[in-house]
């Protein structure tokens, strides 16, 4: 029985890298890393239908980091609630425990 060789998506983008750039082409890279025709083609397919994710995660970080500020400062508004609150709660506290004597 022969094992299913695994690649990593680092190793796949180079590959496929390389015969874009004109370094080798898909013969050459097939016979030196010992892979399929077939699969090279679906390594390249994918490649290069995923590539325009490329430039659409940009602006989508952009809205993913505005999205954490807003929680920081929600975070810090709440904070700020919370202490002020027990603040409060240890005042009363002591107030009520100090009449009753």
């Amino acid at each position: 029985m022969s094992k299913r060789r695994t690649f990593t998506p680092e190793f796949k983008a180079q590959v496929v890298l390389e015969e874009l750039s004109g370094i080798k082409n898909k013969a050459e890279i097939c016979r030196e890393y010992r892979l399929r025709p077939q699969v090279f083609s679906r390594w390249q397919e994918e490649f290069l239908e995923r590539a325009p994710e490329i430039f659409a995660t940009k602006r989508s970080r952009g809205d993913e980091q505005e999205r954490i500020a807003e929680l920081e400062q929600m975070v810090g508004r709440l904070t700020m609630q919370l202490e002020t609150a027990k603040k409060v709660s240890n005042v009363l506290t002591s107030l009520s425990s100090g009449k009753g004597r």
